[in-house]
């Protein structure tokens, strides 16, 4: 199974901002990866390490903000579709002109 967290803190005050940073931190550390920004995603090999996970972000969900968790069976995981758009064009830099010595 796959755990998805989704979420939405608020980061106007440096209070905020460190709460949420503690709150990616503890993710990262719990074995979460980032897929997008605030969309992290871990495997678990089981239901009860599934519910492990979940009690483990709900102690340290942040007192403000949302945070949701999605749980998907590695088959539903499989069957994602992801677009990834082209990058933003780039400035094309000019080239100096080269001077040729006879």
């Amino acid at each position: 199974m796959w755990l998805f967290c989704f979420f939405d803190l608020p980061t106007a005050t440096p209070e905020e901002q460190k709460a949420a940073a503690l709150f990616r931190k503890n993710l990262l550390s719990d074995g979460f990866e980032m897929m997008q920004f605030s969309v992290y995603i871990r495997f678990c090999g089981s239901r009860q390490t599934l519910e492990v996970h979940k009690k483990r972000i709900a102690s340290c969900v942040p007192a403000k903000g949302l945070v949701s968790l999605l749980a998907v069976t590695d088959k539903q995981f499989g069957d994602i579709t992801n677009y990834v758009g082209k990058p933003a064009k780039q400035r094309i830099k000019k080239m100096p002109q080269q001077l040729e010595f006879f």
